[in-house]
C-alpha cells in the first residue's frame, strides 16, 4: 500500500443516495483480499432517513472520522437547498488535518465543499448539480465534464457509477493495477476509466458511434503487443482518422495515442506486479520495444521508474 489507508468511513447523511452509500462500502468491503475495514457512520448511531425510499441503521457516530484514513461522503438529495449537518464539518476538517483524505460522491461534494477545503480546487458532482455547486460555492473550480476529479487529499466524482471509477482509482493508487483488476472483475465493472472521461450527460443529438468505439478499444486491448497507429485504429471504426480523433476525445478525455500509451502502461504495471519478467521483456510485451522507452513513459505517467514500482506493489513484498 502506498499509503496508510486501510481504515475507511462511510459518512451517511439525510437523504443518502443507496448506491453512493453502497459503492464504497461493497469495493472497500472486508475481506482477506481486501486489507480493508470498513465503518459506516452519521452523525449518531441509530437509524438515518435516506432517499429513494430507502433509510438505514448506522453502527457508529462521528467518532469513526477520528479513526479513519479514507472518509467517503455519499451523495445526498436536495443539496442545492439543504446544508449538511454543522455537527459534520468540524470532524471533516480535522479528519483532512491529520492526514485522511476525503472522498466525496456525486453530490457529496456539496458536503465537502462546505467545510472550504475544495476552495481554489478542481471539483466535480453530478452533471444535474454543476451549476448549483458552482453558485454555491464560487471558490470552487467546478469541472462538469469529467467522470472523477482526484487533487491529492480531497476527491470528488460526477453520479453513482464513476463512484466505482473513483474508488478503483483509489485501489490503483493504494495497492496497484493487479488489485484493482482484481476488484474489478468482482464487481463486473469497467476495470478502468479515465477520470478526464466526460460524463453521460443527456444530448439532443443521439451518438450511435460510441459502441463502435467501444468496441474498437477492446480490439485494441488484444493487441498492445503490435504497432497501433491512429489510421489503425479508425480504419476499425470505419471513420477517418479525424473524425475518430475528435470523438475519442469527447468519448475518453484522451487523444487516441494517448489513450493507447496509457493503456500499455497499466499492462505493464500488472506484469511488474505479477511476473518475472525483464523490464525489457516486458517493453516488448506492452508494443513499447525496449526498455529505456518503457522508463520514460513509465516515468512521465507515473512520476516513478519500472523498477521501483515494482519494489513497492510487486508480489514478492
Amino acid at each position: 500500500m502506498s499509503q496508510s489507508s486501510g481504515r475507511v468511513a462511510v459518512l451517511v447523511l439525510d437523504g443518502a443516495k443507496p448506491l453512493d452509500v453502497g459503492i464504497p462500502a461493497q469495493v472497500f468491503t472486508t475481506r482477506p483480499s481486501m486489507p480493508y475495514e470498513v465503518r459506516v457512520c452519521s452523525v449518531a448511531p441509530g437509524p438515518v432517513a435516506g432517499g429513494d425510499g430507502l433509510s438505514y441503521v448506522v453502527a457508529h457516530g462521528l467518532e469513526a472520522l477520528e479513526w479513519a484514513d479514507l472518509v467517503f461522503i455519499p451523495g445526498y438529495r436536495l443539496p442545492d437547498k439543504r446544508d449538511p449537518p454543522r455537527e459534520v464539518i468540524a470532524p471533516l476538517i480535522a479528519a483532512h488535518e491529520r492526514g485522511a483524505r476525503l472522498a466525496a460522491i456525486s453530490t457529496g461534494a456539496f458536503a465537502l465543499a462546505q467545510t472550504g477545503l475544495l476552495d481554489g480546487r478542481r471539483a466535480t458532482t453530478h452533471w444535474h448539480y454543476t451549476r448549483a455547486l458552482a453558485e454555491k460555492h464560487p471558490l470552487v473550480r467546478v469541472d462538469e465534464n469529467v467522470l472523477f476529479v482526484d487533487e491529492g487529499s480531497v476527491l470528488t466524482s460526477a453520479g453513482a457509477a464513476s463512484g466505482i471509477d473513483l474508488c478503483l482509482h483509489i485501489l490503483r493508487r493504494d495497492l496497484g493495477v493487479a488489485a484493482s483488476n482484481y476488484a474489478a472483475r468482482r464487481l463486473v465493472a469497467a476495470p478502468y476509466r479515465s477520470g478526464g472521461q466526460a460524463q453521460y450527460v443527456p444530448r439532443s443529438v443521439p451518438e450511435p458511434l460510441g459502441e463502435r468505439f467501444a468496441a474498437t478499444r477492446e480490439w485494441a486491448l488484444h493487441r498492445l503487443g503490435d504497432p497501433l497507429t491512429l489510421e489503425a485504429l479508425a480504419r476499425h471504426a470505419a471513420v477517418s482518422p479525424r473524425t475518430f480523433s475528435r470523438r475519442f476525445v469527447d468519448d475518453t478525455g484522451y487523444t487516441p495515442m494517448q489513450w493507447v500509451m496509457r493503456a500499455r502502461i497499466d499492462v505493464a504495471r500488472e506484469l511488474l506486479e505479477r511476473s518475472e519478467r525483464s523490464v525489457e521483456q516486458i517493453a516488448a510485451d506492452v508494443g513499447l520495444g525496449t526498455g529505456a522507452n518503457l522508463r520514460l513513459h513509465f516515468q512521465r505517467i507515473l512520476g516513478t521508474t519500472p523498477s521501483e514500482y515494482r519494489r513497492t506493489f510487486g508480489h514478492s513484498r
